[in-house]
Formats: structure tokens, sequence, C-alpha cells
């Protein structure tokens, strides 16, 4: 790898602007937000969806029934 073309990896605290959920993680994002994070102080990037706030994660997504190529003939066609 070329020396000085690559960002800094850095751990980082996401913070979910819905629900105020926070984690820690490595990332090459810059930011000049910081946050006090399990008695360390680490830049904080906001996100607004995580695990914490995503539908399908948390269970409250709706699953349609999806049907199949036969299925929808049969429907459109009466047979």
């Amino acid at each position: 790898m070329k020396q000085g073309i690559h960002p800094d990896y850095r751990q980082v605290v996401f913070m979910d602007t819905t629900t105020g959920f926070k984690f820690l993680s490595g990332s090459t994002k810059y930011s000049e937000e910081t946050v006090e994070f399990e008695g360390n102080t680490y830049p904080m990037i906001r996100v607004e969806v995580t695990s914490d706030s995503h539908p399908f994660y948390t269970g409250r997504q709706k699953f349609t029934q999806a049907d199949g190529r036969v299925d929808r003939f049969n429907k459109k066609y009466g047979m």
C-alpha cells in the first residue's frame, strides 16, 4: 500500500437520530462533534437508521404474501 494516501481509521460513536441509540465502531469518517461513551471521548456521527429503528430488525415490518406466476395466472384467468 502507498503511504500517506489512506484516511485515518479510528473508533467513532454512531448515534441513531430517531431513537438516540449509540454504538461504538471503527470508521474513517471524520466529525468535529464528540461525545462521552463508556468513559472515553470519541467523535460522533449521526445516522438516520440503525438496527434499533429499522422496521425489519425491530419486527414492525409487515410482509405481504408474494404469489407465484402460476397463482397470478390462475387468478387472472379464473382457472
